[in-house]
């Protein structure tokens, strides 16, 4: 007895114009789902074989595009696009449980954590602070630490370096707008670390369920080692940003060269050591000396 093939007359109601296109993609879905035994689809639970078939739904569509009347019937031809598809299905399934299963034994979130932002305490100057003896050098120490000022400090320090409030306030937002944008990035890459961290875990346990004589393994492998690499280039330009502004952009917020910028803090660090030195040599045994904890 002849088999049924009720696929290829909704085919024939379709090109005749008597069948929608949605109607007709429909009707196939339908009939995949309450056949699963012609489709050798039995052996998926049904909840499995509708999450299947919501994957598979966009390919019935281009199958029907696709299909040309050259032998085979369109019964045939959708049944070898299912078949195959649901062979597809199980690794990307399988493939998604191992990548699941590798980033729950991970855990992730501990190189997200950040630090809190430091507490100000609301103080008025009981007077203005004397002009220092090397306004740009104060300056240059100020921007360099731009990022923990607060308005009230702002308020003390901007008329002993001889500007206004609003002249060095915008110098600091200045700064912190490029902060932002570097933050932005670094998290971005940040984002991309975990992610390849977790395709080389994944790649891992996929590597413990492939036989090692296989070739699928010795490609798995290649791709294990092109992960890694790239996840140590991905870790070594992370390491390689910076927070605080660069010398660079401070003298670019001052509109001096960079030179004076570096001078500035040399000279800044140099007077810090000689203090140190200087209290180091009358108190020499005070352990609230400053230096004395570092053992300077």
């Amino acid at each position: 007895m002849r088999e049924v093939q009720p696929l290829n007359e909704l085919l024939d109601q379709y090109r005749f114009g008597t069948l929608e296109r949605k109607e007709l993609e429909g009707r196939i879905f339908q009939f995949v789902l309450k056949n699963p035994k012609r489709f050798h689809l039995r052996q998926r639970a049904q909840d499995d074989r509708i999450d299947f078939l919501c994957w598979l739904y966009p390919r019935i569509s281009r199958a029907i595009d696709k299909y040309q009347d050259t032998g085979a019937t369109f019964d045939a031809y959708i049944g070898s696009m299912v078949f195959w598809s649901s062979r597809e299905y199980r690794v990307r399934e399988r493939n998604h449980h191992l990548s699941e299963y590798a980033c729950w034994n991970a855990g992730s979130g501990d190189g997200m954590v950040r630090s809190p932002e430091p507490d100000y305490l609301d103080q008025s100057p009981e007077s203005p602070p004397e002009p220092v003896s090397n306004p740009r050098q104060i300056l240059v120490l100020l921007l360099k630490a731009y990022y923990f000022m607060s308005d009230d400090l702002v308020s003390r320090i901007a008329p002993a370096v001889g500007l206004t409030h609003d002249k060095l306030t915008d110098m600091i937002s200045r700064l912190r707008k490029l902060r932002s944008k570097r933050e932005v990035e670094i998290r971005g890459l940040q984002d991309r670390i975990e992610r390849q961290f977790f395709r080389c875990l994944s790649f891992e346990w996929r590597l413990s369920v492939v036989p090692a004589d296989s070739f699928s393994y010795q490609k798995m492998l290649a791709c294990l080692e092109r992960a890694r690499k790239r996840l140590e280039s991905m870790r070594k330009r992370l390491k390689a940003f910076r927070f605080e502004a660069s010398n660079r952009q401070v003298a670019e917020v001052l509109g001096v060269p960079k030179g004076t910028v570096d001078s500035n803090l040399h000279a800044a660090r140099e007077k810090y050591n000689a203090l140190i030195r200087t209290l180091n040599n009358k108190n020499p045994e005070d352990p609230d000396a400053p230096g004395a904890a570092r053992g300077m």
